[in-house]
């Protein structure tokens, strides 16, 4: 196997030029679902929830919403897109058959995953500051902290898309992995507040340390412990990126 390299940019473009083609059917989803959820628990569960310390029950889950929904995007595109652009389309064995190598295409599709995962963070944020809920100039650093975040669910979906037998297998990567992470992360509750066996389930779930450094951006209220969350997150990128490039090439020249 070799490293990929500045090629992998030519994929990441194919992808962006279908998405473009398509944002009319595309967009609206990615507004839609994190608004309705928002205005569902914000407003509608948090008429019985109490505040969460000083804060209004919508104000402590709206980061929590904008680093879930990062997470969808960034996993789907490597999931159900990527499975269909791999078996279905065959546009890889079209990318493969030209000088790009299967590095240059992981890494293209990675990096896609990574860009549709900043992409819903830059809407969910502007959701966000419509409804008043960003106060800190702070916040603007949660769109580098989605884009990473993208990255790290993008190369961790990219991975099991690598091993799947068939696109009806996912559904256990997001009802068994990516659904608990999003009620069990401390989008919608702290994690103290959970028995400890989840409590501790909830420390090592990718999500969570995405989360804790979100919320910390928007409510301005930054401590050095964040620095080991993002330590976290930039090591399982790193372990899964690597993982899926490895498994990728052993699926494509099996």
């Amino acid at each position: 196997m070799r490293w990929f390299s500045r090629h992998s940019y030519h994929v990441w473009q194919r992808n962006r030029d279908v998405y473009l083609a398509l944002a009319k059917s595309e967009v609206p989803g990615t507004i839609a679902e994190p608004l309705l959820v928002l205005l569902a628990m914000g407003f509608g569960l948090g008429t019985y929830v109490t505040g969460i310390g000083d804060q209004e029950y919508i104000e402590f889950i709206a980061p929590g919403i904008i680093a879930s929904y990062g997470m969808f995007s960034a996993c789907f595109e490597c999931t159900y897109g990527a499975f269909v652009r791999m078996d279905f389309q065959k546009t890889y064995d079209a990318i493969v058959a030209t000088p790009l190598s299967v590095e240059d295409l992981v890494a293209g599709e990675i990096f896609w995953g990574a860009t549709r995962g900043l992409i819903t963070t830059i809407v969910v944020l502007i959701i966000a500051a419509i409804f008043g809920l960003v106060d800190t100039p702070l916040a603007l650093l949660s769109l580098p902290m989605g884009l990473l975040a993208g990255f790290m669910f993008a190369s961790i979906a990219y991975t099991f898309t690598a091993i799947a037998p068939a696109i009806s297998t996912f559904n256990y990567f997001f009802t068994l992995f990516i659904t608990p992470m999003f009620f069990f992360s401390g989008v919608f509750f702290p994690l103290d507040s959970f028995p400890k066996i989840v409590q501790t389930l909830s420390w090592i779930a990718p999500l969570t340390p995405v989360s804790r450094i979100t919320r910390a951006l928007l409510q301005g209220d930054l401590e050095w412990s964040l620095l080991a969350a993002l330590a976290e997150v930039i090591a399982i990128s790193i372990v899964f990126f690597y993982l899926a490039m490895v498994l990728m090439r052993r699926r494509l020249f099996k």
